[in-house]
Parts: structure tokens; sequence; C-alpha cells
């Protein structure tokens, strides 16, 4: 199986330019499906803490890099939506986020603020023993009692010590959501109506804005929020389309 991912066929998610170089480094497999981003691509290309495969990889054996607490080895590993970044020896911490277009953006954080992670609840079934599965957007599952208030759309905040849920944002009309998909992704607000269609098609949500404009998009591509994960308390999100596009090593596969 080959290493190498064409650049023009990777997802929108991916903050890379497609037109600089034919090939790039390919996601490993792992959560968040085909749209992670390879560890490499956010190491190299979008922070430039390194200038290849070869120096990611001595850094990340050092342990000193965390996504949601755990120290990952692997500079294929998918990086996708809401993940908490975590630069020990920099004392560095980023929650990856929704930007413009759908391109993942790193948004700074304090260490406190990067101790949990976000994840949208996209199936719910029962399972023997009496407990209910919830399975998170990028693949995690969790254990809950029966008649726990947890509902599809629905989002949880996970401790990254212990996998324990610490919040809980339920998905109905006046909560605050974030697009990840589709022509408005990256945008915030607040959903004024959930449209039932009838059918098998998704049902249609509509958000409202501060500034008046508002969109309508499907359910799958929004996901309920609270203030804490818009940006808005901590510095904004890092337009990570610039630096991709100067990123050292263009090629992406190299040694």
């Amino acid at each position: 199986m080959t290493k190498h991912q064409k650049r023009l066929s990777v997802p929108n998610s991916w903050p890379i330019e497609r037109k600089t170089e034919t090939f790039t480094v390919k996601a490993d497999a792992g959560p968040h499906g085909e749209a992670g981003v390879p560890l490499l691509i956010v190491l190299r290309d979008v922070l430039g803490y390194a200038d290849s495969r070869k120096e990611a990889r001595y850094a990340l054996n050092q342990d000193s890099v965390l996504i949601n607490g755990k120290a990952v080895s692997d500079e294929e590993r998918p990086v996708g939506m809401f993940d908490i970044l975590a630069f020990v020896e920099r004392d560095e911490y980023y929650r990856v986020f929704p930007g413009q277009g759908g391109r993942l953006a790193l948004t700074p954080l304090d260490e406190d603020a990067a101790d949990s992670a976000l994840g949208k609840i996209v199936n719910k079934q029962h399972v023997p023993g009496g407990d209910v599965q919830l399975t998170l957007h990028d693949g995690q599952t969790l254990l809950v009692d029966e008649g726990a208030p947890y509902d599809g759309g629905d989002s949880v905040v996970v401790s990254n010590d212990d996998g324990e849920i610490v919040a809980h944002f339920e998905y109905e009309e006046g909560a605050l959501v974030t697009a990840v998909d589709g022509s408005h992704a990256g945008e915030v607000g607040t959903v004024e109506t959930i449209q039932i269609t009838p059918g098998s098609a998704e049902n249609n949500v509509i958000v409202e804005q501060d500034d008046g404009e508002g969109f309508e998009t499907i359910e799958s591509y929004v996901v309920v929020i609270d203030e804490n994960f818009t940006g808005d308390d901590d510095e904004a999100p890092e337009d990570v389309t610039d630096e991709a596009s100067a990123g050292v090593d263009e090629g992406g596969d190299e040694e």
C-alpha cells in the first residue's frame, strides 16, 4: 500500500496547498476517518516545528507531543476536529477548530482548558449488560447508563484523564453551533429552526447569527458548542493556509 497521497485529492479540511507539489504524506488509519490530517502536516507545514519527517519522528519519540492527553509517536496519526494538541516542552496548547472554508485551524488554549475534548454524538445504541454506547464523531465510544440524557446530535466534553463526561450540550433550537462542513464551514450561530424532513433525507437547520446574515445547512454539518469553543475568549484561530503554502519540504514524503 502506498504511503503517498496526491495533493489534489486530499479532503478540503487539510490545510495544505494542492498545486505546489504532486504528493504529500498520507494519514494512517485512526480517528476522524479520511478527513483526519496527518500529524506531520501540523508539525511541519502548519506550525513549523519540524523541517522534515525525520525531525518530526525525533520530536515525537520524546513523548512531549500529546493528542487528547495521550503521547503520540506516529507522525501519520490523523488529527481532526476538536482534538486537543499539547506541546509539553513548549507549554503550548491548541484546539483543532473549523476555519473558513472548512480547513482545520488551531485555536491557542490555556493549559486549564486543554484537559478535555469536545465530541459530537453520531450514534447511540444499547449493548449487552444494559449499558448504552455512544459513538462520537471521531470514532471514540463511551458507555453510559441506560436512561442517561444523551441523544444523537448532542455534544459532550470528555476528560482526557479518565474519559468521563464533564459537560453536555443538547442539540436543540437555541443551541450555539458551528458548521464543520459545507459552504458555511467555520461559521458560528444559534439554531433558530430544525426542519424535520420526511423520509430518509437529512433534516435542515436554520442558523441565525449576530450580524443578521444566518445560514441554512444540513443537520450532520453542525456541532453544538458553547462560547468557550469559539475562540472569542482566547486568541483567534490561526490562519494556517498561508503557513501551509510556505511549509518546508513541500513534497511531504521525504525522510
